[in-house]
């Protein structure tokens, strides 16, 4: 592969921009953006000014010679099918959140990736600060203790306008979910980065507000296989909505998580951590567009330097897979249908 990485992005909405915004950040480290891949030729004209790089058919762009990484910023019902196509052309694949709706489709993008020689990343983006990654090798290396209890608090707002912009959106077949899947897997993928896969899940869910066909509330518990408890409660509901929270404690220290911020982290040998100042923003929580595009920035420098070293991006497949695994779960514990794909072919 040459020194220049060529990047194509499959999908023009949101979460694009990111994307879009994290290839120009990476522009020192040889990437470049090569085109966007949207169906609809009327978008032409609008996705060259939002994005600075032509529309191109979707299998123009996976069969664009310039492109060596494809970014999937599509709805999530569309991910697998997409992600294995791009694998199967010589593509490596960045993919947003979730993954796939459902294990199946992710093992088949996992496999597809494997057998094409490819890198397969998935856009958990809050794993690339490096704040969170210390705080990941301190509870690694024992410095909480023995952990006891972790607790994931969502209270977002995510109005009906939010969900009727999209047919896609609050659908089984397109979403995969509500709260759990579309917001709080994120959430989630850090709970289990920091405490390890739940072995035994008990849930309840409901769709409270929201005209939608998926969840808008959902709360559950988690065991993890060393003993150790934690919770989860989310919702779509609350205006104008709360910063998410992730915590953790054990016998020797805890640390908080708000918002994009790390905001204490004691343990019982005398180490702390205290923000500078608690966060100010919601983030997330009232808007999507809340977060800032460090995350992608980072991710996308180490999935580049993946390709370039012939490694494991920081998250991986199997990776990207654990939290969607422990979203179906919840889901399977409350009652909830769960999108059922053939896996890709």
């Amino acid at each position: 592969m040459s020194e220049r990485i060529g990047v194509g992005i499959l999908g023009a909405g949101m979460v694009a921009r990111y994307h879009q915004q994290a290839v120009a950040a990476c522009a020192d480290f040889g990437v470049r953006l090569v085109g966007v891949g949207h169906p609809n030729p009327e978008r032409s004209a609008a996705i060259v000014e939002t994005f600075g790089a032509p529309r191109l058919d979707p299998d123009a762009l996976l069969a664009h010679p310039e492109v060596d990484v494809v970014c999937i910023c599509t709805p999530s019902g569309q991910h697998a099918a997409q992600a294995v196509a791009a694998a199967r052309v010589g593509k490596h694949v960045l993919v947003e959140k979730p993954m796939a709706l459902s294990l199946a489709d992710a093992d088949a993008m996992i496999a597809a990736a494997a057998a094409a020689g490819v890198r397969l990343g998935v856009a958990l983006q809050r794993r690339a600060d490096p704040q969170l990654q210390r705080l990941r090798a301190a509870v690694a290396a024992g410095e909480l203790g023995r952990l006891a209890l972790g607790m994931v608090s969502i209270p977002y707002h995510r109005p009906q306008r939010y969900y009727d912009q999209a047919a896609w959106r609050g659908t089984w077949a397109q979403d995969g979910g509500g709260v759990l899947m579309n917001q709080g897997i994120h959430l989630i993928d850090l709970l289990l980065w920091l405490m390890g896969d739940p072995v035994e899940v008990q849930a309840r869910a409901a769709t409270l507000h929201r005209a939608v066909e998926v969840e808008d509330t959902l709360a559950a518990t988690l065991r993890f296989a060393d003993g150790a408890l934690a919770t989860v409660a989310a919702t779509t509901t609350v205006e104008p909505g709360f910063p998410h929270r992730v915590e953790i404690f054990g016998t020797g220290g805890g640390a908080q998580i708000e918002g994009e911020e790390l905001l204490r982290w004691h343990t019982a040998a005398g180490a702390r951590h205290e923000a500078a100042q608690p966060p100010q923003a919601a983030g997330a929580s009232g808007d999507p567009r809340g977060i800032a595009p460090t995350g992608h920035i980072r991710l996308l420098r180490d999935f580049v330097g993946a390709v370039r070293e012939g490694r494991a991006p920081l998250v991986d497949g199997p990776e990207g897979r654990r939290s969607l695994a422990a979203v179906l779960a919840i889901y399977e514990a409350a009652g909830l249908p769960s999108p059922i794909q053939e896996a890709p072919r």
